[in-house]
């Protein structure tokens, strides 16, 4: 029955989630988190930074570290099997249909309409996220991370994946001896 979850559970995540990685990975957390609790919100948010900083798209990575956690190596091959069939079926299509209708102003209008819709599903995984790190860090220790972070990447022009080693190393390295 895990396999059956796991196959839906990816699958649906990645039909609806038009846009690619960014997002699915609400919908994601949805089943994994919410819905069948297969990884804590601490959890999730691990995996997801440990993802972001290895290469390749993200909802693979997930696809394959959930798939693999819950069923093992079948497990890994039917979540990612499921995470890349959507993505995979729909490209064929929309590029035959996207060629066809280029300059058309409903395709453009379309596309233009979904940003906001991604825009609020990652403002409220930040939100879910940053509510784990408050409750285990607090607020000053997840401002000072944060404010770091956005001076490495803005300022500095650090590269995000080096941002996330860093802050793997703090929380590694430095969390355990102040709590």
């Amino acid at each position: 029955m895990i396999l059956v979850s796991l196959f839906l559970s990816f699958l649906l995540a990645n039909l609806l989630g038009y846009g690619g990685g960014p997002a699915s990975i609400p919908l994601m957390y949805e089943e994994i988190v919410n819905r069948y609790n297969w990884l804590s919100n601490a959890e999730f948010s691990n995996m997801l930074a440990l993802g972001n900083a290895l290469p390749g798209p993200i909802a693979t990575k997930i696809a394959a570290y959930v798939g693999f956690g819950m069923g093992g190596w079948l497990g890994f091959f039917i979540a990612l099997f499921a995470t890349v069939v959507p993505s995979a079926a729909a490209l064929i299509f929309l590029i035959k249909v996207m060629s066809k209708h280029r300059d058309s102003l409903i395709v453009k209008g379309m596309t233009i309409m979904v940003q906001p819709v991604i825009a609020a599903l990652m403002i409220g995984l930040t939100f879910e996220m940053f509510q784990d790190s408050y409750h285990s860090l607090g607020l000053i220790q997840s401002a000072i991370i944060a404010i770091i972070a956005l001076l490495l990447l803005q300022k500095f022009k650090v590269h995000p994946a080096l941002v996330i080693i860093l802050a793997f190393l703090y929380g590694g390295i430095v969390v355990p001896y102040i709590h």
